[in-house]
């Protein structure tokens, strides 16, 4: 592979003129049998490189604990980028936002109550340098100057709309290459924030999406002469639950696309393909109210949720075509999908009389956070013994980030930190009744300083005015759902309650589960991690990848942690609800 240099007023490989045609896609938000697909999509758009983050807290979820296999193999998606003849923008933070869980920082680095993230602090470094030495060596013969894919990487991500501390940046790239990253580094910021956020000696680059002229004009008025890289070029948006499903129109981008390209620059658009938010693993965003991110990525992208091609897709495939080399090929046709199809549930599992088999609860005198637990995500069920009987008042510290509340098996209503809620009253039937909140981590916030956002349910905890002391915390990660004991019901059961049903497929292919009528929970096929399905939307579907399912019988159970609908069925469509567009 070809080295790319980025002295004087363009990029250059081996000293030919160069025009990076970037677009992001995140291995981690696709289905590992999906890569080479939406590989081959990025080239037949016209695309020469992509982009992706590297998301540390999936890479390494405990101190010493790394994965690299399956859906994390990360070598093995650049492999394939470098079959498909596509350069690599590789972004490993270690803070990469994303709108990705926490910005992608494992959630034990908050188990240090004096630790700053995206600092000079010593226990941050320490973790950040055990991080790289386990990460970069894995990549390094990736690298371009070893004739892989990677052509340059990131140093941290839009630094300067945290803090202005160069020191800490110079760090960051001190480690890159002391563990053998050669090719260029690069720093990424919004043009208000290019002075705060560059780094001495690393190519500086600009976010927006629009007014491209003015972007470039602040990138090149901090380092006149440099070659020009948008290196997020917003071609949609994210959704966030509560909000609308947001679009942008496909030929006001592209006209923003040409104007960008017309201007010299080279490009990264945000997002090529933005995928799903599996599981637990969406982010959050608190700028004084608390707004957690959908678990489907879809971003308004050139590929849709599926990998299919958009009017967008169409639409930056002829701007592209004036830039960069012809594609021969033609666009490609939507990928197959499963015939619709109804599930219904026929087996129900309680969560609160299968707890034994979900995890080990924890005494403590006050409730403990996740991080305390070495959670990271999930639910965390608290118990504590009420005193007496009579009118009770509920007053928590802070809930994080919606708790339920039952009394001996009864709920008695919801406490949410996105609505401020810290308070409720109910009544307490007996003494000795035992009071319980599940409180769900919907997402770490991922932007800001709001980034050291501890989990679960923080105290004091006070009833009645007193403290209310002799606790125990269970944490519920819900990575495996074997050994739930599941019994068959005919009708509905109130929640929170595992359902489970089994479908038939001929033939695998990508689906979207609807779930009408039901209120809240997660959802999983043949054990894989589908999303959060919340009434609140406007995420009406989710993703089903085609390699979850399997010819014959599968497998399909939602946690429902509320009232599950009288029909009790759920509908395999071939189309995706991503909810309304307009407020």
């Amino acid at each position: 592979m070809p080295v790319l240099d980025t002295d004087g007023g363009e990029f250059t490989l081996d000293g030919a003129p160069f025009r990076i045609l970037s677009g992001g896609l995140h291995y981690f938000r696709i289905h590992p049998d999906h890569w080479a697909d939406r590989l081959r999509k990025a080239r037949l758009m016209g695309l020469n490189t992509v982009e992706t983050y590297v998301p540390w807290n999936l890479h390494q979820p405990r101190p010493g604990e790394l994965r690299f296999d399956g859906g994390l193999d990360l070598p093995a998606f650049l492999d394939l980028a470098a079959a498909e003849g596509l350069h690599v923008l590789l972004r490993p933070g270690p803070y990469i936002c994303a709108e990705w869980e926490g910005g992608g920082l494992p959630s034990w680095l908050l188990t240090d109550p004096d630790v700053r993230l995206r600092s000079n602090h010593p226990g941050y470094l320490h973790a950040v340098e055990g991080w790289f030495s386990a990460l970069l060596p894995k990549v390094a013969d990736r690298l371009a100057t070893r004739g892989g894919p990677v052509l340059a990487v990131q140093v941290e991500n839009e630094y300067g709309a945290y803090g202005d501390d160069t020191s800490h940046l110079a760090h960051l790239a001190g480690l890159l290459r002391r563990y053998g990253v050669d090719v260029p580094l690069f720093t990424c910021d919004q043009p208000g924030d290019l002075a705060r956020g560059a780094l001495p000696g690393a190519l500086a680059t600009v976010n927006f999406g629009s007014r491209a002229r003015q972007g470039l004009a602040a990138l090149d008025e901090l380092r006149p002469g440099q070659p020009k890289l948008c290196a997020e070029f917003w071609i949609g948006w994210f959704d966030r639950w509560g909000g609308r499903h947001v679009v942008r129109d496909a030929e006001d981008a592209a006209r923003e696309l040409d104007e960008l390209l017309a201007a010299g620059a080279s490009v990264n658009l945000y997002m090529f393909h933005g995928g799903t938010n599996f599981g637990f693993t969406n982010g959050a965003n608190d700028k004084h109210t608390y707004r957690p991110t959908v678990t489907g990525y879809d971003y308004d992208a050139p590929l849709d949720e599926a990998g299919d091609p958009t009017a967008k897709y169409h639409a930056f495939r002829e701007v592209l075509a004036k830039y960069g080399p012809p594609v021969a090929d033609p666009a490609p046709a939507a990928a197959p999908k499963l015939p619709a199809a109804t599930v219904q549930f026929t087996e129900s599992a309680p969560l609160l009389a299968d707890l034994p088999v979900l995890g080990t609860p924890v005494p403590a005198l006050r409730p403990l956070a996740m991080e305390e637990l070495g959670q990271d995500f999930g639910f965390v069920l608290y118990k504590a013994v009420l005193p007496a009987a009579g009118p009770a008042l509920l007053e928590v510290g802070a809930v994080a980030d919606r708790a339920q509340v039952f009394v001996d098996g009864q709920p008695v209503g919801v406490l949410e930190r996105e609505r401020h809620e810290r308070t409720i009253a109910f009544h307490v039937p007996r003494a000795g009744a035992v009071l319980r909140l599940l409180v769900e981590n919907q997402g770490r916030v991922n932007y800001g300083e709001g980034l050291h956002d501890r989990k679960g349910l923080h105290g004091p905890v006070l009833l009645n005015g007193a403290e209310l002391t002799g606790w125990t915390s269970l944490p519920l990660p819900l990575h495996d759902l074997g050994e739930l004991s599941f019994t068959g019901t005919a009708g509905p059961v109130p929640g929170p309650v595992f359902h489970r049903g089994t479908f038939h497929v001929d033939e695998p292919a990508d689906a979207f589960l609807h779930l009408p009528g039901w209120t809240k929970g997660n959802a999983w096929v043949n054990g894989f991690p589908l999303g959060r399905h919340w009434s609140r939307g406007p995420q009406r579907s989710l993703y089903v990848p085609g390699p979850a399912l399997r010819p014959g019988p599968n497998e399909l159970t939602v946690l429902e942690l509320h009232a599950a609908p009288s029909h009790r069925t759920a509908r395999l469509l071939p189309h995706p609800d991503l909810g309304p567009t307009e407020e």
